[in-house]
């Protein structure tokens, strides 16, 4: 694992990986536990991976853990985390149930270092997907998708919201940079295969054709549902140059790994300042 060089002068993320399993007060255990680590080490603001507190496949038993944000008790003990070490979080996702009480709905939260709300956004894009390797996944068949694209001003910066499978759609985060966006938040749960193959690319790619920083926490190893993730989180700047990388490896006695990097507040403007997209796009007034 690769930790960037602390400076005083700019205000740094921190992403925490984890192999979150079917145990939420465990998974809340080892959050909280990331977070005072994070804020320790002067971070600004954590960022989370896709399911960060519940990753599990089997839907009869995970359904007894989920129920609709309004009882959801893991929101309001990730609250107390952030008000408790003084930090913003990013959530990275967690299920909760949809409001026809059938489905699920796959939501991040932004919330402040005092404890606050400041956005939420449910998972647009489903991952239906049958793999080379014979792996077929179906989420659609689990979950709702969202309607509704977010972007939340934070210390940070402006942050765009996304989630995992997302990434393959690059529409969704020129949008994101039409409201506003200067870093692009991409928590994931990629598989093994998906993520040998696409994942660095399809990020560097956002990044340049965005002019965004990246910030994308994944999820890592062999869990207890039975499935297997990528790992490598990763923050790339709005050049498309890799800022950090959290590698895999022997574990350690923490059940996460956590990194800390730099987000220059100078470097979006510097990157869309040397190739101009907006202005090309208004210059052709082309409307794809």
């Amino acid at each position: 694992m690769t930790t960037a060089q602390k400076r005083s002068d700019v205000p740094h993320a921190a992403l925490i990986q984890m192999t979150s399993g079917i145990d939420p007060q465990r998974n809340l255990a080892t959050i909280e536990e990331a977070l005072g680590e994070a804020a320790a080490q002067g971070a600004a603001m954590a960022f989370l991976p896709e399911m960060s507190v519940l990753l599990d496949r089997d839907r009869e038993r995970s359904s007894h853990h989920i129920s609709l944000e309004s009882g959801e008790a893991w929101l309001r003990a990730m609250q107390d985390f952030a008000r408790r070490h003084g930090i913003w979080l990013h959530t990275g996702s967690k299920p909760l149930l949809a409001s026809d009480g059938r489905r699920r709905l796959n939501r991040s939260h932004v919330i402040a270092a005092d404890g606050s709300l400041r956005a939420h956004y449910d998972k647009i894009h489903m991952f239906d997907v049958d793999l080379p390797t014979g792996e077929k996944w179906v989420e659609s068949a689990a979950f709702l998708g969202g309607e509704q694209i977010c972007v939340v001003d934070t210390p940070l910066g402006r942050l765009g919201l996304s989630i995992c499978f997302d990434v393959r759609f690059p529409e969704l985060y020129r949008r994101l940079v039409e409201e506003g966006a200067e870093l692009l938040a991409v928590p994931a749960a990629f598989t093994v295969p998906t993520g040998e193959a696409h994942w660095h690319i399809l990020l560097r790619a956002r990044a340049i054709e965005t002019g965004c920083h990246i910030l994308a926490t994944a999820q890592e190893g062999q869990h207890e549902d039975g499935r297997a993730t990528y790992g490598h989180s990763i923050a790339i700047n709005p050049w498309g140059s890799i800022l950090m990388e959290i590698e895999g490896g022997e574990s350690d006695e923490k059940d996460y790994r956590l990194a800390l990097v730099p987000i220059d507040p100078v470097a979006t403007k510097k990157a869309r300042t040397a190739i101009p997209l907006s202005r090309s796009r208004a210059a052709r007034n082309i409307t794809l």
